[in-house]
């Protein structure tokens, strides 16, 4: 009996060591938490895609609350949630322009000509190791084996007929896509863009034609007939800005090759 008492006497000091323990270190080794930080994480979406720059939500939430980052710096939240970050920060936001990524290539199975056919492991970054960097003749098109499709969080954009394809509607802007292309043809633009050059061959005009039947020449019809001086001509590829563009279509009706596409 005494050695039942002296167990329990024992099991029981040894709890109210720890607990006291416990509490003692708590209180010496606190974490001051940032309320206003904590505020704009729950504000943030949760989605930790990185568009922003920083290791997900909780880095951002962070550099905002530090004054390191903008509260509109969240592309998957866009407006809605800057306008809710400022009211926490107490600070006036700025207006957020709604952005969308674009593939800049229309270099699909009709229009694009092929070397010769590939057969092997399906990811756009692996085919820097074959002849030309992709069976397609021009190496500046989509590769269409959709490692953007695989880095997208969204679902937001597909391979259609051998070309990534973005969805707009789906697409939130984090640029996950845009870093993982290796061939650079994916870009962040305005949403509300209503013209586009789906080209970025850099070739001259005579080598671009014999690659693919939609791919821009560099001729400068576009430029030349645009009203608006929306339209630049480099490295042998037309470029429209989409802030000068008003959306009145004459570069598409110019262009020769059809590479020019309508967003709307």
């Amino acid at each position: 009996m005494n050695g039942i008492l002296i167990a329990t006497l024992v099991v029981g000091g040894v709890g109210i060591f720890i607990g006291l323990f416990l509490g003692i270190a708590a209180i010496v080794f606190k974490v001051e938490v940032d309320e206003k930080e904590v505020a704009v994480l729950e504000a943030l979406p949760g989605n930790n895609c990185g568009g922003c720059g920083y290791a997900g939500c909780s880095g951002l939430a962070a550099a905002i609350a530090k004054g390191e980052a903008a509260v509109n710096q969240c592309p998957v939240g866009g407006e809605a949630v800057a306008k809710k970050i400022s009211e926490i920060m107490g600070i006036d936001s700025e207006a957020t322009v709604k952005k969308v990524a674009y593939v800049a290539c229309n270099g699909t199975c009709e229009h694009a000509k092929v070397d010769y056919e590939y057969y092997g492991v399906e990811d756009c970054n692996m085919l820097s190791f074959v002849p030309n960097g992709g069976a397609k003749t021009c190496n500046y098109g989509c590769l269409g084996y959709g490692s953007c499709v695989k880095a997208c969080p969204f679902d937001a954009i597909h391979i259609v007929d051998g070309v990534a394809v973005v969805d707009k509607e789906a697409c939130k802007a984090c640029g996950k896509c845009v870093a993982v292309c290796p061939k650079n043809l994916i870009s962040l633009i305005p949403y509300d863009a209503t013209y586009m050059v789906a080209c970025s061959s850099k070739d001259k005009g005579p080598v671009v034609m014999k690659a693919c039947t939609v791919g821009c020449i560099g001729c400068g019809l576009c430029k030349k007939n645009c009203p608006n001086d929306a339209i630049t001509v480099e490295n042998f590829v037309a470029k429209i800005d989409p802030e000068k563009c008003t959306g009145c279509g004459t570069c598409k009706e110019k262009c020769p090759k059809g590479s020019i596409e309508a967003l709307v």
